[in-house]
């Protein structure tokens, strides 16, 4: 095959939206509780706002847009990188997040884990890595 029709100019992945029905406590819960800054807050439409939060050093940022079509309360598939997950996991507790009551932990090979809910439920995963 030609290279030119196997790839794509994409370089990265730059934002991934969260459904969310508050957006202040969106906000709240994803800057106050996780940790995250805020990188954009910007006019979109009449009367709503694009909001967008990341992890300090993070390139890829998590949206939490108006309300459209997709309701909240989503398995995100969204998976944020830890160098400690029993240390984010006890935080996280402390701070009243809802989080799995116990890390999962499958054996050699597989990082220690544990789901964590937004307050509109949306499922994201916490997982031990090197490059948390």
């Amino acid at each position: 095959m030609n290279q030119q029709t196997t790839t794509t100019g994409i370089t990265e992945v730059a934002t991934v939206a969260i459904p969310v029905s508050d957006q202040e406590r969106a906000l709240a819960f994803y800057v106050d509780t996780l940790g995250f800054e805020k990188r954009r807050d910007a006019p979109f439409g009449p009367g709503n706002r694009w909001i967008e939060v990341a992890p300090p050093g993070s390139s890829t940022t998590i949206a939490l847009p108006p309300l459209g079509e997709v309701k909240p309360g989503i398995d995100t598939g969204i998976r944020l990188t830890t160098r400690d997950a029993e240390a984010d996991h006890a935080a996280l507790r402390a701070r009243g997040a809802d989080v799995d009551s116990e890390i999962l932990r499958f054996g050699p090979g597989v990082p220690p884990m544990f789901t964590l809910r937004d307050p509109d439920g949306n499922k994201l995963y916490v997982v031990e890595g090197a490059a948390g």
